[in-house]
């Protein structure tokens, strides 16, 4: 049976090895501090977003999720969007992944956000078939960025 809970500053060491691994998956590189300071950042205000960090019971990490807090128009709500959502290679297949978005929408319930929003890369067809699975709804809008 898998735990499910709020990363803290004792969770960094396990923590940061999967944020690595997810930026290898996009081909992104930020660098180390970059990573730690994001998650410093969020365990200091919770009110910006939370990481969430799966393990077995034995204390091996298993993946681990994303949520930042905002306010959708269209939807006139808040929102969660969970912008990371990652399961280690050897995790993947056995519902970590499931259980991670399952707290996830837990979470937003109890913060009375209406909503959890994420995206995915056109090509991971693996999250898309689990997103799928669980009853997601695909938008229809695209995602655009420019650098600040």
């Amino acid at each position: 049976m898998l735990t499910i809970s709020v990363v803290g500053e004792a969770d960094l060491p396990e923590l940061m090895p999967m944020l690595r691994g997810y930026c290898d998956f996009y081909e992104v590189d930020p660098p180390d501090e970059k990573l730690g300071a994001l998650s410093r950042a969020l365990i200091a205000n919770p009110d910006e977003g939370l990481q969430l960090i799966a393990r077995q019971p034995d204390g091996t990490p298993l993946g681990f999720a994303t949520i930042y807090w905002t306010w959708q128009t269209l939807y006139a709500a808040r929102v969660g969007v969970l912008n990371d959502l990652y399961v280690t290679a050897e995790s993947r297949g056995t519902g970590t992944g499931r259980a991670l978005i399952a707290r996830c929408l837990q979470i937003c319930h109890d913060r009375g956000a209406e909503k959890l929003v994420w995206e995915t890369a056109p090509d991971n067809e693996t999250a898309q078939r689990l997103y799928d699975g669980i009853g997601a709804e695909k938008s229809t809008w695209f995602t655009y960025e420019l650098d600040a």
